[in-house]
C-alpha cells in the first residue's frame, strides 16, 4: 500500500497521499442551496485525504438538479463556503471545489421558482429524478440554450469559480460527465445543434473547451481539474463514436494545461463494451496516452486495486467515494490494514447529520 501514501505535486499544491475524496452528492443544503455547519464537519473530519473533492455544487439556479444540493452563486452560500474551507485546511486539509450543472437532468420541483431545466437541445433525459414533494418523476423537455445564452452561462460558471477561490478553496473541479450539462453537449445523443456547438466532435467539444478557456482566464488553469466519465450512460448520455469525442476533447490545449483530468471508469471494470461491438475499450489506458498531466482514476477501486493502479503508472491518484461515507478516517484505516466499515444507503441523501457525521474513527 506504500504507493498510496507517496507525495505528490498538484502544480505548486503539495498533497500528503495519493488517496482522494471523490465527489458526492448528499444534499445536505437548505433551500436557498446554503451548505450547513454539519457540512463543514463533515469535510473536516475527512481531511485525511491528500486531496477532498467536494459534491457537485450549482453555478446558478438553472444548474440545479436535485433537491438540497448547494449553491455557488450568491454571496451567502460562498460565506458558508469559506467556513468549510477553513475548517479542512485546519485539519490540513486540501479541498476542491465540483461545480455541476445539471442540464436537463432536473426537475422543476426541486428549483428556485424562476429558473428552467435548460439544455443544448429540446431533448428530455429518460432519467428519473428524485424530488422531496412526489418521489422520482420524469423531468420535462428542456429549453434549449440558444446560441447566444451559451457566454451568459459560460459567465455564470466563471463567476462561481471566482467565488470558490475567494473563498479560501485550493481549486475547482469542472464536472464533465455523468450526463450533465457539459456532457450533454459532448453527447449526439443529447446535442442536434446545427450551430458551431453541435455536429462535429469539435463541435460538440466547443463548450467545454470555452468554458476551460474562460474559467483559466479567470482564476489560472494550474487551479482547474476536470472530471469526465467516457463510455459511460448513466442520465441517458449516450455517444456512438466515443473515441473520436473524447480524443478531440483531451488534445484540446485547454484540456491539456488543467491541474488535473478526473476520469470515472465503469462502475465495474477497467474498461466498457462499446456501443454497437463486441471489444472492450480500456478508458482508462487510452487518457493516459492521450493526456500528459496528472491523472485521477475512480470507480469501485479497493485499496489493492488502488495501489495496484498508481504502481503500473496507470494513474497518479485514485479517487473513492462510498468508502469514505462510512470511514472518515480512510487513510488510515487502509495504512493500518483496519477493516473497513459499510455505509448505510438509506442515509445517503437525507437531510441531518445521521448517517453523514455519525460515523466513528477506528480509534473510537
Amino acid at each position: 500500500m506504500s504507493t498510496l501514501f507517496e507525495h505528490i505535486n498538484l502544480n505548486s499544491l503539495s498533497l500528503s497521499n495519493r488517496i482522494v475524496m471523490a465527489p458526492m452528492t448528499r444534499s445536505r443544503a437548505n433551500s436557498q442551496g446554503i451548505p450547513s455547519d454539519i457540512t463543514a464537519t463533515y469535510y473536516a473530519q475527512r481531511a485525511q485525504a491528500g486531496l477532498i473533492i467536494t459534491e457537485g455544487v450549482q453555478p446558478s439556479y438553472d444548474g440545479q438538479g436535485y433537491p438540497r444540493s448547494p449553491g455557488i452563486h450568491t454571496q451567502e452560500q460562498a460565506n458558508a463556503w469559506a467556513h468549510i474551507a477553513t475548517a479542512v485546511h485546519e485539519e490540513g486539509g486540501r479541498i476542491f471545489m465540483q461545480l455541476m450543472h445539471a442540464g436537463r437532468v432536473a426537475h422543476p420541483l426541486n428549483m428556485h421558482p424562476e429558473s428552467s431545466v435548460v439544455a443544448p437541445s429540446e431533448i428530455p433525459a429518460r432519467t428519473l429524478v428524485y424530488t422531496d414533494q412526489e418521489g422520482f418523476l420524469e423531468p420535462p423537455t428542456p429549453k434549449m440554450i440558444q446560441t447566444g445564452q451559451v457566454l451568459s452561462i459560460i459567465r455564470e460558471y466563471v463567476e462561481a469559480a471566482k467565488l470558490a477561490i475567494n473563498a479560501g478553496f485550493d481549486g475547482v473541479e469542472l464536472h464533465s460527465g455523468s450526463g450533465y450539462l457539459p456532457m450533454q453537449f459532448l453527447c449526439p445523443s443529447s446535442n442536434t445543434r446545427i450551430d458551431s456547438y453541435g455536429g462535429s466532435a469539435i463541435n460538440r467539444c466547443r463548450f467545454v473547451v470555452e468554458l476551460l478557456e474562460a474559467m483559466s482566464d479567470a482564476i489560472g488553469c494550474e487551479r482547474i481539474g476536470m472530471k469526465i466519465s467516457p463510455g459511460i450512460t448513466f442520465n441517458d448520455a449516450h455517444d456512438d463514436d466515443p473515441l473520436s469525442t473524447y480524443q478531440t476533447l483531451i488534445k484540446s490545449s485547454a484540456v491539456r494545461s488543467l491541474c488535473y483530468l478526473h476520469v470515472q471508469r465503469p462502475a465495474m471494470f477497467l474498461s466498457d463494451v462499446m456501443p454497437g461491438t463486441d471489444f472492450v475499450t480500456n478508458w482508462l489506458g487510452l487518457v493516459r496516452e492521450w493526456y500528459e498531466g496528472t491523472l485521477i482514476a475512480g470507480g469501485d477501486f479497493t485499496p489493492e486495486t488502488a495501489a495496484k493502479a498508481i504502481k503500473s503508472g496507470d494513474t497518479d491518484l485514485v479517487a473513492f467515494g462510498r468508502s469514505f461515507i462510512a470511514n472518515p478516517d480512510l487513510p488510515d484505516r487502509i495504512k493500518n490494514g483496519i477493516t473497513l466499515a459499510e455505509a448505510d444507503p438509506n442515509t445517503f441523501y437525507t437531510p441531518g447529520p445521521e448517517g453523514y457525521i455519525d460515523y466513528p474513527f477506528s480509534h473510537e
